[in-house]
């Protein structure tokens, strides 16, 4: 059996797949980067960056279907990575919520030790003391 009769049991196709995968490829960055400097895009945050992480989703989806060869591996690929999907989201749920209101009931002394920007920002509502960072200042 010669390497090509091999390469193409495999049915991962010739070099046009290879091709059109990096011209997609070449399409979404330039999609991201005109998305980027689009002020109706960016007026809102949020649309922003809903916009910019499904261009980077389907650009790593299909670096890894293709280049790393996924789409022609065994169904087992399933068996590890819908688990550890599952797991990444239900952590990132669990986590943001807490990491966003970590500052809403820190103690005095704990606001004192927090870093610069948070102390600022909250020193001011609490009624600024002249301490900064546990350091008086004259």
């Amino acid at each position: 059996m010669t390497d090509q009769e091999t390469h193409d049991e495999h049915g991962h196709g010739g070099t046009t797949k290879y091709v059109c995968v990096f011209g997609a490829l070449c399409a979404l960055t330039l999609t991201s980067f005109l998305a980027a400097q689009a002020d109706f895009i960016m007026a809102t945050p949020q649309v922003g960056w809903t916009v910019m992480m499904a261009v980077s989703c389907m650009k790593a989806l299909l670096v890894m279907g293709f280049f790393m060869h996924l789409l022609w591996e065994a169904n087992w690929k399933y068996v590890l990575t819908i688990p550890a999907t599952i797991m990444s989201i239900l952590l990132i749920l669990m986590l943001v919520p807490d990491i966003y209101h970590r500052t809403d009931h820190y103690a005095e002394e704990r606001l004192l030790h927090a870093p610069a920007l948070e102390t600022a920002h909250h020193g001011e509502e609490a009624g600024d003391s002249g301490e900064h960072n546990g350091v008086a200042h004259d």
